[in-house]
């Protein structure tokens, strides 16, 4: 056992050496497999870092909520016919439905006014990135947002669509710096003039996209001041128990059902999304980006395994002497070949762990821009580790072998 050892760390030094003498070669082996290596483990570590946000970023909507849309929620990257559009939900419709909802929950109506407009308050602006969102007095409740100052909507503003506005605090950030008060302060919202109400509290980023660039209008007000062709409106309901979830959308079915004039036989023309569907629709299309990504990094690292059987042939024959006096001072064909399929699988290994490197912070890269935290994905860092083991062993064996079949006497005698 203890010559085996020795042996061992024998040929790992032999295989340094070998490294440090061809070192621009080893360089460029080691580079094509860190390119390869940091393809697959950054993808799959942004796609890692894409699915803890999906998952944050739904979360915030709640475990007890559900919404009724006129379009499905199954996600796709291509084909056709692969998405149901119903038809819109009306104003009169979803208020027919937040009425006669008798069920222990929240509802609320909101209309979706624009999503690139700017805000002014004297000589600041922002950018024209802000969204406008028109709703009711419970949209922070199904929304998942929270009030940092201010309050929300009282039954008359949103009764005579009063000329008050929620800000998000992005928008309230850049338009009262310091410590200026926004509240009671009047903006331009387009082109409207809003009195500040309130401000929400801080949500961060979710898929490249700030929650916080976001004004939220009395329903009418927005119905008024931002209306186009064939409006269309989007009805959120959360429950006040959790275990009453199921109950609620399927009583919320039956009745959107009966408003819609919708017969027995007849198959709902609306969609009933949970949240957390939602989040698993995107995830599940992650699939085929991982498989993508992994095919990539496949190729990648099957062009380099390529090249590193090329360079370790190449090898093979520079060193014919050295093998030849090996031979004769007593290696067998096993140290031999043990040696070679060292040396190449520690280039290999040296590939592996700077393309592993580059990899998770090429992928956390994406993460931060996402909003996302800091991702180390253990499984494909492991997998790494012994894909460029396969790669090394396979790539090595056949020079290995070739070197190990060689006769002392005629290596002896190469010039």
């Amino acid at each position: 056992m203890l010559l085996r050892w020795t042996v061992f760390i024998e040929n790992l030094k032999i295989s340094l050496g070998s490294v440090r003498t061809h070192m621009l070669r080893a360089a460029l082996t080691v580079l094509i497999i860190a390119i390869g290596i940091m393809a697959l483990v950054g993808i799959l570590t942004a796609i890692d870092s894409i699915k803890v946000s999906i998952n944050q970023n739904f979360a915030m909507l709640g475990a007890n909520s559900f919404n009724i849309r006129n379009r499905d929620m199954r996600v796709v990257f291509s084909g056709p016919g692969q998405s149901q559009v119903y038809r819109r939900i009306t104003f009169e419709e979803a208020m027919a439905f937040k009425e006669r909802f008798d069920f222990p929950a929240s509802v609320s109506v909101s209309y979706f006014g624009t999503g690139s407009t700017i805000v002014r308050h004297r000589s600041l602006e922002t950018n024209p990135t802000v969204s406008v969102v028109g709703s009711d007095e419970n949209y922070l409740v199904t929304s998942g947002y929270e009030l940092v100052s201010g309050r929300i909507f009282s039954a008359a503003e949103l009764q005579y669509g009063a000329n008050v506005v929620i800000l998000g605090s992005d928008v309230a950030g850049t338009l009262f710096p310091g410590n200026e008060e926004p509240l009671g302060a009047f903006v331009n919202v387009g082109k409207n003039r809003y009195e500040v109400i309130g401000v929400l509290k801080e949500r961060g980023t979710g898929f490249g996209f700030s929650d916080d660039l976001r004004c939220v209008l009395p329903l009418r007000t927005a119905r008024r001041d931002f209306s186009r062709p064939a409006m269309n409106y989007s009805i959120a309901v959360s429950t006040f128990r959790i275990e009453d979830l199921d109950v609620a959308i399927g009583e919320a079915t039956g009745l959107f059902r009966v408003i819609r004039g919708l017969r027995i036989d007849e198959p709902n023309n609306f969609d009933m999304a949970k949240s957390d569907n939602i989040a698993e629709a995107l995830i599940e299309n992650l699939r085929f980006v991982t498989l993508a990504a992994t095919i990539i990094g496949l190729i990648t690292l099957g062009g380099a395994a390529i090249g590193l059987m090329n360079i370790m042939l190449v090898s093979v024959t520079e060193r014919t002497q050295e093998i030849g006096i090996r031979k004769a001072l007593g290696a067998t064909r096993k140290v031999i070949r043990q040696q070679f399929l060292s040396e190449a699988i520690v280039i290999c290994q040296i590939g592996g762990a700077l393309g592993i490197v580059l990899g998770i912070l090429t992928g956390n890269i994406i993460s931060m821009i996402i909003g996302s935290q800091f991702i180390v994905p253990w499984v494909w860092v492991i997998s790494g580790v012994m894909l460029c083991f396969g790669v090394g062993l396979i790539a090595g064996y056949y020079p290995a072998a070739k070197a190990a079949s060689l006769d002392p006497i005629e290596c002896l005698r190469y010039e």
